[in-house]
């Protein structure tokens, strides 16, 4: 671990400002043509990758891992170890569609139900009209067809949005970035849903106070077993901490 990172139960999580990561870190490979696999990990991904070897070498394969999740953020201050800020995967993507809309940017938005994804793209091409969507496609296809990662890399995407859930969006990446010449391969869960308003994202005050996920339990009801995933997380955090002192 080093000054950039901090690490929670092993997995690093890069430690500063949303604006600094997308314009000094993303920005720069993204001039340069080069490749990031990007993992917005909260504490559902954290305890996926524990309970699963495969899934926890996916994450670590990541070039950064952000801190997206109140959860994480508690995590690092109860580690003495606190991270500058929660960077949520939201935010990144609209930094990132942002900077396409400045630079004529090539962009592929993978995910969703079909009719979900086409109105995000049109909402995505209304907001950044000097992007370049080079395509969309929805989530339900086979993660192992190399000939479809292929048609997707014919297409010289800059930006690669996959919004598939995980463990399967974070595989896809995983299998198939090298098929790409170059690319920012970011998991975004159900970030096409908010941008097609399917689902409503939350209030700036709610977001102000750290408890977007509050907002969502009040709106999902059935969403309460995931909730359970957090306090299991911070537990085992407090359990290391215990464990290491």
């Amino acid at each position: 671990m080093n000054e950039r990172t901090v690490n929670i139960l092993g997995f690093p999580f890069i430690n500063g400002t949303r604006e600094g990561f997308v314009q000094h870190e993303l920005k720069p490979k993204i001039m340069k043509q080069e490749k990031a696999f990007i993992v917005t990990a909260n504490p559902e991904i954290v305890e996926l990758a524990i309970g699963n070897e495969e899934y926890r070498k996916t994450v670590e394969s990541a070039d950064y891992i952000v801190p997206d999740g109140i959860g994480i953020i508690v995590a690092s201050k109860m580690q003495k170890t606190p991270l500058a800020e929660r960077i949520t995967g939201f935010e990144v993507m609209q930094d990132l569609m942002t900077l396409a809309d400045k630079q004529g940017l090539n962009v592929y938005m993978l995910g969703a139900q079909e009719h979900v994804v086409a109105r995000a793209a049109n909402q995505v091409k209304e907001q950044y009209p000097n992007l370049n969507l080079v395509g969309y496609h929805h989530g339900f296809f086979d993660i192992n067809d190399q000939a479809f990662a292929e048609s997707v890399a014919k297409l010289q995407p800059d930006l690669i949005f996959v919004a598939t859930g995980a463990p399967r969006q974070e595989k896809w990446i995983s299998l198939h970035a090298d098929t790409f010449d170059k690319g920012i391969f970011m998991g975004v869960g159900g970030c096409f849903d908010v941008l097609a308003g399917e689902v409503k994202g939350a209030p700036d005050l709610w977001k102000k106070y750290h408890v977007e996920w509050l907002y969502r339990l009040i709106r999902q009801p059935s969403r309460w077993k995931r909730m359970l995933v957090i306090p299991r997380f911070l537990l085992r955090v407090a359990k290391n901490r215990a464990s290491d002192s």
